[in-house]
C-alpha cells in the first residue's frame, strides 16, 4: 500500500485489474473518504471487496470529524467531491439541499435490502424530502449511565420510565447523597439532553415544513420547565463539562448518579471505574412523559455524490459495507453499533446488558428537524439555556428569543421554498 497525506491507494487492487485485463476501466481508484476511527480501520475493512472486486481500486482517505464538514464544502465548491463518503446524518440535509448527493432509492430497492430490518428512527434520518440519501453505516444514541448501588440505597431497583417517576427518583438520590453531591449530571454546554427529551414531545421542533422555529409551542416549553426545574431543584449542578474534572472519577466518587451519554462511553467506564465498583454501573433507556421515551437518532451514514462518474461502483461499495458479515467485522473493529437488529445478535451485543440497552433505546429514536440550519440552531438552543440556568436569562423568555433566532437562520430555507413552489 502506498501513503500520501492521509491517502491510501490500493495498488495491490489495482495490479490485480491489470492482471484481469479490465480494459476501458478507468485506472483512477475510487474515492472514499472516512472520518475518525472509520477512517483508520476501512482499510482493513475493505479487503474483503478488494479480492472480489479487484476491478475498482479503492482510495480512502481519512479526515479527522473537526476538518471533514469544512472540507466536504471545499470539494463541492470545487467540484472535487469523492465518489463515496462518510457523514454525520445531521450533515445530509444540509449536501442534499446542495444537490450534492445521489439519490439511492432506485438502487436500495434493486439490490432488495431488507429496510424492514435497519432500525426505523435512524433510517428516516437518511431520508429528506421523501427520498433516500444515505445508508446508514453505524448508529448511537443517548440514555442513562448510572450507579445501580446508589439507586439502590435511595430505595429502587430499576430507573423509572415516566418523568414523574423519574423525577421523584433524583429527589430521594439527593436526599441521600447531601447538598454537596448530586443527582444528574447535566453539563450546560451541552445540548443533547435538553434535545432527547424535546424530542419526545408529540409537537415538532420546527413547523411548517421547517419553515420556522415551534420553540413557543406547549411540548418545548413543557420539556423546558421540566430540564430547567431539575437545575432548580439542584438535582444538577449548573456546570459545564470543562468544569468536571473527571467524569469518571466524579461518577466513582458519587459526586453524580445518572449521566446522559452515548455508545462511545461503553468501553471508557469498563477501564476507567475502579474494580470495585464493576458491577455497579448500569445503562437504561431514557424516560419519557408518561411512558419510554425517544432520543436521538445519531450515527454516520455513506452517501455516494452526485458528480460520481463511477456510481455503480460506488455503490458496489456500499453495498459490501452493509453486509451483515462485514457489519460484525465492523463492530469488532470499532466497537460502533450496527443499524440493523439482525446484527444484535451477535454475542459481544445479545449478552451484554449494558449493549442491550442501547438496542432497546434504538427502537425508539426520533431524527432531529432535517434542515441544513439545525446544527446552528441548536447551538442557539444549548447558548440560551445555559443562560437560563446561570440565571443570566428568564426562562420564560427562552422560547421566543429561541424562535426568533430560528426564524431569522430559516429565512433563506422559506424564499427556496417559496420559490420552488412557486415555479
Amino acid at each position: 500500500m502506498v501513503r500520501r497525506r492521509g491517502l491510501v491507494v490500493g495498488t495491490a487492487a489495482a495490479a490485480g485489474c491489470a492482471l484481469a485485463g479490465c480494459i476501458g476501466r478507468s485506472a483512477a481508484p475510487l474515492r472514499f473518504w472516512a472520518m475518525g476511527n472509520e477512517g483508520l480501520v476501512a482499510q482493513t475493512l475493505l479487503e474483503g471487496f478488494r479480492r472480489e472486486r479487484p476491478d475498482v481500486p479503492v482510495a480512502i482517505e481519512q479526515l479527522p470529524w473537526t476538518a471533514a464538514h469544512e472540507k466536504l464544502l471545499t470539494a463541492y465548491a470545487g467540484d472535487a467531491t469523492p465518489d463515496v463518503a462518510q457523514l454525520g446524518n445531521t450533515w445530509l440535509p444540509e449536501f442534499v439541499a446542495l444537490g450534492a448527493l445521489a439519490s439511492l432509492d432506485e438502487r436500495v430497492a434493486a439490490a432488495r435490502l431488507p429496510v424492514a430490518d435497519y432500525f426505523s428512527g435512524i433510517w428516516d434520518t437518511n431520508r429528506v424530502d421523501g427520498r433516500l440519501w444515505g445508508l446508514p453505516w453505524y448508529v448511537d444514541t443517548r440514555l442513562f449511565y448510572y450507579r445501580a448501588d446508589l439507586l439502590a440505597q435511595a430505595g429502587h431497583a430499576a430507573p423509572a420510565t415516566t418523568w414523574p417517576g423519574w423525577l421523584a427518583q433524583l429527589r430521594d438520590i439527593k436526599r441521600l447523597v447531601g447538598p454537596d453531591r448530586y443527582a444528574v449530571l447535566l453539563p450546560v454546554n451541552e445540548y443533547e439532553p435538553l434535545l432527547a427529551l424535546a424530542l419526545q414531545q408529540d409537537e415538532p421542533l420546527l413547523r411548517d415544513g421547517g419553515r420556522y422555529g415551534n420553540f413557543r409551542g406547549e411540548g418545548f416549553r413543557r420539556t423546558l420547565d421540566y430540564y430547567l426545574g431539575l437545575f432548580r431543584e439542584q438535582l444538577a449542578p449548573p456546570s459545564s463539562s470543562t468544569q468536571i474534572s473527571n467524569v469518571w472519577s466524579e461518577f466513582a466518587r458519587g459526586y453524580f448518579n445518572f449521566y446522559i451519554s452515548g455508545p462511545w462511553n461503553l468501553a471508557e467506564f469498563a477501564q476507567r471505574l475502579p474494580p470495585a465498583l464493576k458491577d455497579a454501573w448500569r445503562t437504561a433507556p431514557l424516560p419519557g412523559p408518561a411512558g419510554p421515551g425517544a432520543s436521538i437518532a445519531g450515527g454516520a451514514s455513506l452517501a455516494v455524490f452526485a458528480n460520481s462518474r463511477r456510481r455503480d461502483d460506488a455503490w458496489a461499495l456500499v453495498e459490501y459495507l452493509a453486509r451483515d458479515a462485514v457489519q460484525a467485522r465492523f463492530r469488532e473493529l470499532t466497537g460502533n453499533l450496527p443499524p440493523r437488529r439482525s446484527a444484535w445478535a451477535v454475542p459481544a451485543l445479545a449478552g451484554d446488558a449494558r449493549s442491550r440497552a442501547f438496542g432497546e433505546q434504538l427502537e425508539r429514536v426520533k431524527p432531529v428537524p432535517q434542515v441544513p440550519e439545525w446544527e446552528r440552531i441548536a447551538t442557539e438552543m444549548r447558548l440560551l439555556a445555559e443562560q437560563a440556568v446561570l440565571g443570566r436569562m428568564p426562562a420564560a423568555e427562552l422560547p421566543a428569543e429561541l424562535d426568533r433566532r430560528a426564524d431569522a437562520m430559516l429565512e433563506k430555507r422559506r424564499w427556496m421554498l417559496d420559490h420552488r413552489r412557486a415555479a
